[in-house]
């Protein structure tokens, strides 16, 4: 599993926030597994990689933690949720 070390490449859409768009880069991450459950999400490594501040990274943990992809464990940080298993519609 690749870890994101160097300024990730991504062109913003000037029309929607960048925190909105980090998140959605977080969310396929987590949806491809390529951020597997327990992976540990560090806003320092995150506001290196997408070139944004610390209270951007903020807002997208927090999204993601509004929508039960991470926990945050004070002291610890966050973390990928472990997923449900949940029955296929």
């Amino acid at each position: 599993m690749p870890i994101h070390t160097v300024p990730y490449v991504m062109e913003f859409d000037p029309t929607r926030p960048k925190w909105t768009q980090i998140a959605d880069v977080i969310r396929r991450r987590i949806a491809t597994g390529e951020y597997p459950p327990r992976h540990m999400i560090s806003e320092g490594r995150l506001e290196q990689e997408f070139g944004v501040a610390r209270i951007t990274v903020r807002k997208v943990t927090a999204a993601l933690r509004e929508e039960g992809l991470i926990v945050t464990t004070p002291g610890m940080g966050s973390f990928v949720a472990a997923q449900s298993a949940s029955p296929e519609d």
